[in-house]
């Protein structure tokens, strides 16, 4: 039943999770926010779970574990709905664009890019933007979302330390890598919906149902389209209330699994429940069990005990290395979508539905496997660490095949090609003024990409030098573009329509490749995942399991989940080269990338953090055995 309950859980925490990264992009663009701020925000799950994570290991091993855990999961509930309130509180999303609408007698609308830039688009939307401006103001209300992540933090924080601890606790340590092996695979389930959701929730315009979709000029593939990011909250918040429930009904302690009827009788299991700080003495065969622990003792005890843990060199040692590579792998899954879509040409919601279906699989492959390794091959501490690093280097081999699967940048005229066609990177605005747009007097500030006939993309219409267009929302069709006439690239006609043209051919066939390699070097880190958490487990006295449990997950959310969504954020910033306009003025979300340059970013983070996994890991435990010292402290005694 416990075992049951707790693949539920984990089902529903990763679907959490995986929900609220897959709409990053979507809530980065609602809100009109750069990237290291949308970092900010997803790092406050970690924030929230640093808040409480060391008291709730420590003083909840003594308390009632699985109805804690249910506590936390009525919190996580709380927090999704926190979350999604913000949509309901905003008004209708009002994307940037550069065009008036003069309505014609044929019921078509008839637009002027060219002019309406200069003269007639102030004065038809000057004052709509200063009635918009105070709903604008609206856009601080991503603190819903930073609250309501943070709350999703808190909650999760009882799930892995006393669930495992409760876990291992009562079941037979030789199964003990399997059900855990289980409960991840399970768990790694949940990121896949909540991918797949995120991916269909993507498609859905925001404020579906409140608008006429026949007038939105812009569609999934446009980088200011945003989803109904709101919807999957809500549905991920219900199936974590459902999660909850069993645990208020299981009992505070269980008999150890295998246990004969006499045996039950005449043994008492000593766990985390009885005590915290080892005696050097033996353990005595009386069958009574110590008295109750006050609060003060416990808390008189706290300090001791982390010593003790801190001192544990193997321990440290695992808290470097999963630091460091966790740092690397949140960076990574944070900005994989962005990164899909930037680089490879791909759509918001396409890019997370193939996370989803082939990345995450291959994850949760990857765990299986390496449960199924440490049962089958009975493999003892050093051979696991030795297997460890094995798959992390698989892993990083294959990161290093991506280096060269590479695409162009999206041809954009002043901004990745000059006005004439030549390869022309520039992280300035000027750069949008040509001859053959200058009388037009084009605001150089919004993003409203056109689509040439000649293949290039334009920033606006008017940039482009269009004079007419016809037709209406998504079919228009903009005519007589000066800009599509002043470029050396082959064209039918001077037209253009909406939104920004496809990659070359080439591209797509690359992004196969990406995604095949992506697959492999999704699998064999994730081998390692399971004998990591046996090795932290066989590596400290049993009566510290809790609390190393949480400390490690309090340290790498500290140190390895909370700054690289930062700072990654920020480097990926750097590599902008469109940034969109808020109703009120200011930057906005970024439109554009310089995706070679935003490559490089994103590879030479992972190869820093791949290089220092490998120097720690091989010096410290390939030629530097320490589990060998810590024998005295290992449950079963196999080495």
């Amino acid at each position: 039943m416990f075992l049951a309950a707790m693949c539920f859980v984990y089902f529903a925490k990763a679907f959490q999770g995986g929900y609220m990264k897959s709409s990053i992009t979507q809530i980065e663009r609602r809100f009109d926010i750069p990237s290291s701020l949308i970092g900010f925000i997803d790092g406050s799950f970690e924030i929230g779970n640093l808040l409480v994570i060391a008291f709730v290991s420590y003083f909840g091993a003594k308390l009632h574990r699985p109805r804690l855990i249910g506590a936390g999961c009525l919190i996580m509930a709380m927090g999704s709905f926190i979350t999604a309130a913000p949509h309901f509180f905003q008004g209708l999303y009002k994307y940037e664009t550069t065009v008036s609408h003069i309505s014609a007698s044929n019921g078509t609308e008839s637009i002027l890019p060219c002019l309406t830039n200069g003269s007639l688009s102030c004065m038809c939307s000057c004052a709509f933007v200063f009635v918009e401006c105070e709903k604008a103001a609206s856009s601080s209300l991503w603190l819903y979302v930073f609250l309501g992540n943070m709350l999703r933090g808190i909650g999760e924080t009882p799930v892995m330390p006393l669930g495992l601890s409760y876990l291992d606790d009562f079941s037979r340590a030789e199964n003990t890598a399997l059900y855990m092996a289980l409960i991840q695979t399970v768990g790694i389930m949940g990121p896949m919906f909540g991918y797949m959701l995120g991916s269909f929730c993507a498609k859905l315009y925001v404020d579906i149902g409140a608008v006429d979709l026949d007038t939105i000029t812009i569609n999934h593939k446009d980088s200011r389209w945003v989803g109904a990011w709101w919807l999957g909250f809500l549905l991920t918040g219900g199936v974590m209330l459902l999660a909850g429930i069993p645990f208020w009904f299981l009992p505070k302690s269980l008999h150890k699994q295998g246990e004969t009827e006499t045996e039950k009788k005449s043994n008492v299991v000593e766990g985390e429940q009885d005590c915290f700080i080892p005696d050097n003495n033996k353990h005595s065969n009386a069958p009574d069990k110590p008295g109750p622990v006050s609060m003060a003792a416990l808390a008189k005890d706290f300090l001791p005990s982390l010593k003790k843990l801190f001192s544990n060199a193997v321990y440290m040692i695992l808290i470097i290395t999963a630091t460091v590579q966790v740092n690397g792998f949140v960076g990574l899954v944070t900005f994989q979508p962005k990164y899909m879509e930037q680089t490879y040409g791909q759509s918001a919601s396409r890019a997370i539905f193939l996370i989803g279906v082939s990345n995450l699989p291959a994850v949760a492959l990857g765990i299986v496997t390496g449960g199924f390794i440490m049962k089958k091959f009975k493999l003892k501490i050093l051979e696991t660490s030795k297997f460890c690093i094995t798959a992390s280097l698989l892993g990083f081999s294959a990161l290093l095949v991506q280096y060269f699967l590479q695409c162009d940048n999206s041809e954009v005229a002043g901004l990745t090609v000059s006005y004439q066609g030549a390869p022309e990177v520039s992280y300035q605005q000027y750069t949008l003024i040509s001859q053959c747009n200058m009388a037009c007097s084009c605001s150089l500030k919004h993003w409203d990409p056109i689509c040439a006939s000649n293949g290039l993309t334009y920033a606006s219409p008017c940039l482009a030098g269009c004079q007419t267009s016809t037709g209406r929302g998504k079919e228009m069709v903009f005519q007589n573009c000066t800009c599509i006439g002043d470029s050396p690239f082959p064209y039918a006609n001077m037209s253009a329509v909406l939104g920004q043209c496809p990659r070359k051919s080439d591209c797509d066939y690359m992004f196969k490749f990406y995604m095949a390699v992506a697959v492999i070097g999704s699998f064999f880190p994730a081998c390692a995942a399971t004998p990591s958490y046996i090795i932290l487990l066989r590596s400290i006295n049993p009566e510290l399991k809790s609390l190393a449990l949480g400390v490690h997950i309090l340290l790498i959310r500290t140190l390895g989940a909370i700054p690289p969504a930062i700072y990654f954020g920020a480097l990926i910033d750097r590599t902008c080269l469109k940034w969109g306009t808020k109703q009120c003025g200011g930057r906005g979300a970024c439109r554009i990338y310089d995706s070679i340059a935003f490559r490089l970013v994103n590879l030479q983070w992972h190869f820093q953090n791949h290089f220092f996994i490998f120097v720690v890991g091989f010096q410290e435990v390939c030629r530097r055995p320490l589990f060998l010292r810590r024998k005295h402290a290992v449950v079963n005694g196999n080495w």
